[in-house]
C-alpha cells in the first residue's frame, strides 16, 4: 500500500482523522508555546509606558465603536519599507494595556501605531470630518458627527474598574478621579495636576476646537495623538530588554 493509500485510508475514516488532526494541532501548539516558558519576559520592560487616561480611553471606544482598527492596523513590522513610512516597529509592551489590542494584519489606510504628534488637532478634527478634504483619494466615510456628539463620561469609572479586572493597574484613586480627570485633559485652564501625577506625559488642552463641551471628537484625538508617543527611542535597547 502506497503512501497516497494510506492517506485515502485516514481521508475515509472521519474518527481517525479527527484524531490525527488533534495530535498535529496538539504538536504544532506544543513547538509554539513551550518557548514562551522559558523567556525571562514575554512583554519587555519598556520605560515611559503607562495606561490610558480616562479621556483617551473613551477616545479608544470609540475608535473601536466606528470600526477604525477595520481599515488601519496599530503594528509595524520589523521591515525596512515599514520602518522607514511609519518609525520603529511595534513593540509588545505598547500594547499591554490594550482589551482588546488592534495590531491586525488588514491595512485600508495606513498604520496607526505611531501617528500621535504628527499632525495638529486641527488635522484631525479635518480628516475626520471630510477625509476627502486633505486627502482628496481618501475612500473613509466621514465622522464629523463625533464634533456634535456630547460625550457621555457616566461610564468612564465603571470603565477604569472593568480594565483593572483584566490587569491593567488602575488604582482606586484613579477610578474615584476619572470623570474628573478626563473633564481636565479636554477643559483648557483646568486644574491638571492631579491628571498629570496620576498618567505622567499627558497632554492636556480642548482638541476639537469647541472648548465649550467635550465631545467624542475630543476624546478620539486625544487617544489619536497619543499613539506611539510614550517610549522615547532614542533611549530603548531591545537587546537588554530580552536578556
Amino acid at each position: 500500500m502506497g503512501l497516497l493509500d494510506k492517506h485515502g485510508v485516514i481521508e475515509r475514516n472521519a474518527t481517525l482523522l479527527l484524531a490525527l488532526s488533534l495530535v498535529v494541532v496538539s504538536i504544532g501548539g506544543i513547538v509554539e508555546i513551550a518557548p514562551l516558558f522559558y523567556f525571562q519576559n514575554t512583554i519587555e520592560k519598556v520605560d515611559g509606558m503607562r495606561p490610558y487616561t480616562p479621556l483617551e480611553l473613551a477616545g479608544r471606544n470609540i475608535y473601536v465603536r466606528e470600526g477604525c482598527y477595520v481599515c488601519h492596523s496599530q503594528m509595524i513590522r520589523p521591515f525596512r519599507d515599514e520602518t522607514e513610512r511609519y518609525g520603529h516597529y511595534s513593540l509588545a509592551a505598547e500594547s499591554m494595556y490594550d482589551h482588546p489590542f488592534q495590531w491586525g494584519s488588514k491595512r485600508t489606510g495606513p498604520d496607526l501605531a505611531r501617528v500621535g504628534a504628527r499632525y495638529s488637532d486641527a488635522w484631525h478634527v479635518e480628516h475626520l470630518s471630510n477625509p476627502q478634504s486633505v486627502v482628496p483619494e481618501s475612500i473613509m466615510p466621514k465622522y464629523g458627527f463625533l464634533a456634535q456628539t456630547e460625550l457621555d463620561t457616566t461610564l468612564i469609572a465603571a470603565d477604569l474598574k472593568a480594565n483593572a479586572m483584566v490587569g491593567v493597574p488602575y488604582t482606586e484613586d484613579a477610578i474615584t478621579n476619572a470623570k474628573a480627570d478626563l473633564m481636565a485633559q479636554a477643559t483648557p485652564d483646568a486644574d491638571t495636576s492631579g491628571l498629570m501625577g496620576r498618567y505622567p506625559k499627558t497632554v492636556a488642552r480642548d482638541f476639537d476646537g469647541n472648548p465649550g463641551t467635550v465631545t467624542e471628537m475630543d476624546a478620539l484625538v486625544a487617544y489619536l495623538q497619543m499613539l506611539g508617543t510614550l517610549v522615547d527611542f532614542s533611549t530603548y535597547d531591545a537587546k537588554a530588554n530580552y536578556r
